[in-house]
């Protein structure tokens, strides 16, 4: 290079030397200032801000960082740079959170012990087990103790209404009449009705209607209860009901004699006999408070048309949201989808017809 060329080139290089230095004290000058102005309050930093500091702070170094660094400390830029590196290198774990998953493992041994009362911690953990949830039992004790559940032995000598009514259910009925009012020839008239539940299956029977529920009536309701070929207690060693006078001597005198003991619910205590309750429900908004009633034939239709339904068509929660008695699948998953209408499509019920 020829000398002046050379002169030019130094005199160039301290000149931008000094024009640099003269932007970063001006740039330091109002950080100085900006920092002031905020005073103690904290910068919100977003990720991206970090990323750009800390991908510029390390190529200053840090002896350049401890000269110009002004809105964060030289070691937290280094610290982000770190975090940076190490971020990179860190592949997404394919195990399952602990914490949710110690949860998941509490929730589930709670179910076993609520569920199962004679399951103590080894019971337990070997159940846990099976589902691929390895836990001491003593990490067993500590979370039933957490969920306010009593050891096995404790838990075996109480045993809830629900549970009872589960294990029983297959055995046990439950009856009650509802009221309708039927416009006769004559005028108003209330007709009662009497129906009986199956607690097991939630299947249901109309047993029979009249406006005079007298001795003869509920006689032979007795015996067409009890009958040996298709009584619908023939099976049942329980039978639920309140202490509605309705219930003559006459009737239970026949129940007994057929091995049938009657469980009398409690004066004004509904839920003691739920499930027929909740019948009444169902009947009554679904159908029987939808309707006007000409005469008892019109009634009778009405009652058998909506036990069919209610057997065989209606989805019940109860029982996980499924039918009592479902039909058979003629269409498959192809046929054309029909809907079948009972009282004038009051109540409906769809189905596939066969392809």
């Amino acid at each position: 290079m020829p000398p002046i060329l050379h002169v030019r080139a130094v005199v160039f290089a301290g000149w931008l030397n000094r024009h640099q230095q003269r932007v970063l004290d001006y740039l330091r000058e109002e950080n100085r200032i900006l920092k002031r102005q905020l005073g103690r309050r904290k910068l919100r930093l977003t990720d991206d801000d970090r990323v750009r500091l800390a991908v510029r702070g390390i190529a200053l170094g840090r002896s350049l960082l401890d000269e110009f660094a002004s809105i964060v400390t030289p070691e937290t830029i280094l610290r982000w740079h770190r975090q940076l590196v190490a971020k990179k290198w860190t592949f997404p774990s394919r195990h399952p959170d602990r914490k949710l998953l110690m949860q998941r493992i509490a929730e589930l041994a709670a179910r076993f012990a609520r569920e199962n009362s004679s399951w103590g911690y080894d019971r337990i953990q070997g159940a846990l087990e099976n589902l691929g949830h390895v836990v001491a039992p003593n990490t067993i004790k500590r979370i039933l103790k957490r969920w306010g559940i009593d050891p096995a032995p404790e838990r075996a000598k109480r045993t809830s209404w629900r549970q009872f009514l589960r294990t029983h259910a297959a055995s046990i009925a439950a009856g009650d009449f509802f009221s309708t009012e039927v416009w006769p020839a004559r005028g108003l008239v209330t007709w009662y009705t009497f129906f009986v539940i199956d607690l097991a299956t939630r299947a249901v029977t109309i047993v029979g209607s009249t406006p005079n529920p007298g001795d003869d009536f509920m006689r032979q309701v007795a015996r067409n209860l009890t009958d040996c070929v298709d009584g619908f207690l023939r099976k049942k060693r329980f039978l639920i009901l309140d202490r509605d006078g309705k219930f003559s001597a006459a009737f239970r005198g026949v129940l007994e004699d057929h091995g049938i003991r009657m469980v009398l619910c409690p004066a004004r205590a509904l839920n003691c006999n739920a499930f027929a309750e909740r019948f009444v429900r169902s009947i009554k908004s679904e159908c029987l408070s939808r309707m006007i009633f000409i005469g008892s034939g019109s009634l009778r239709h009405a009652l058998a048309e909506f036990t069919a339904h209610y057997n065989a068509e209606r989805n019940h929660q109860g029982i996980g949201n499924v039918l009592i008695e479902p039909a058979d699948a003629v269409g498959g998953a192809t046929g054309r989808v029909v809907n079948r209408r009972r009282l004038g499509g009051l109540l409906s019920y769809y189905h596939r017809l066969a392809a």
